[in-house]
């Protein structure tokens, strides 16, 4: 094998690496984001905090350009931070008050599905494949179940499901945008811009929150370590690890490792938050993991 040959398999490995981390770290932070709401933290609280952090952080790295080509573009980063960052991450983390930490994981990881729909319908030339149509309809009879599991249980509010999937429909229409953006932009620019918009968006949820945390909470332990990880590790270092596994692997390939993280969730809330899994619940998971992965896999054989 030549040198070059040596340099892209490494690449690849490295990419590979970085995939499973960033969907491991994704995982992980539906728990921590449960613990910082049980320490008094509010929705957008939490979310501000995260931020702002992974907003200082990245601007080190990645501060020589102020503003976008145009206007347009600056209105398209700021829809991008409005739906990938304070709609998306104050409706799941108000979500995660009202259901388990492994529903709203599971429901959004949905996105990818809302993204094909949305494309299909706005773009003509855009069509649906027979595995994205059928595992469509296995994944949102997955959807369903863990609603139902929510709704069975007592003290369960099937608002947090709702919650979760507009958190997964925001995600997609920043998808959408993100396509645009993708061309003219680096992806450490993008995603300061995602940043410092999703920040100022976020703001008026505020004042939609009784009150702040008292700054002695932020001292504990479980709260400033959660915060650390959420903003330095989960949102700035996974953003671009997750946009160079993109780059060596592939959008498809990369996306793949997305099924991964509802499964470390669950994981992950057992061990720690020891909530538990219904017959129902688990079928549901099942179904949406399983579907998701069947219409990739029947689309990607029909086009070989």
């Amino acid at each position: 094998m030549s040198q070059l040959g040596h340099i892209k398999k490494h690449s690849m490995i490295l990419a590979h690496i970085g995939a499973l981390i960033t969907v491991t770290a994704w995982g992980v932070s539906f728990v921590s984001t449960k613990v910082l709401l049980e320490n008094g933290l509010g929705p957008a609280e939490i979310y501000i905090y995260r931020f702002v952090l992974a907003y200082i952080l990245i601007l080190i790295a990645c501060h020589n350009r102020l503003w976008a080509n145009t206007l347009r573009d600056e209105v398209l980063f700021m829809t991008c931070g409005l739906c990938a960052g304070s709609i998306y991450f104050i409706a799941e983390n108000m979500a995660l008050e009202y259901t388990y930490v492994t529903n709203v994981s599971l429901l959004v990881t949905t996105s990818p599905l809302i993204t094909t729909m949305l494309m299909w319908m706005l773009y003509k030339n855009e069509k649906l494949g027979k595995g994205t149509i059928v595992g469509s309809l296995i994944a949102f009879t997955g959807v369903a179940c863990v609603i139902f599991n929510s709704s069975s249980n007592v003290g369960i509010n099937p608002l947090g499901d709702i919650l979760s999937l507009l958190a997964a429909i925001s995600w997609s229409i920043y998808s959408l945008v993100l396509k645009k953006l993708n061309a003219m932009y680096s992806v450490m620019f993008i995603s300061r811009k995602t940043f410092f918009y999703g920040v100022l968006t976020a703001l008026p949820f505020m004042f939609f929150q009784p009150e702040l945390c008292s700054p002695s909470v932020l001292l504990r332990t479980e709260v400033w370590s959660n915060l650390l990880f959420l903003g330095a590790f989960a949102s700035m270092l996974a953003y671009i690890l997750w946009a160079q596994s993109v780059k060596f692997l592939g959008a498809i390939k990369a996306s793949n490792y997305m099924y991964i993280s509802p499964i470390i969730t669950l994981i992950a809330s057992v061990a720690f938050l020891g909530e538990p899994l219904s017959i129902i619940g688990g079928i549901g998971c099942a179904l949406i993991l399983g579907g998701m992965w069947f219409g990739e896999y029947l689309d990607r054989n029909n086009n070989l």
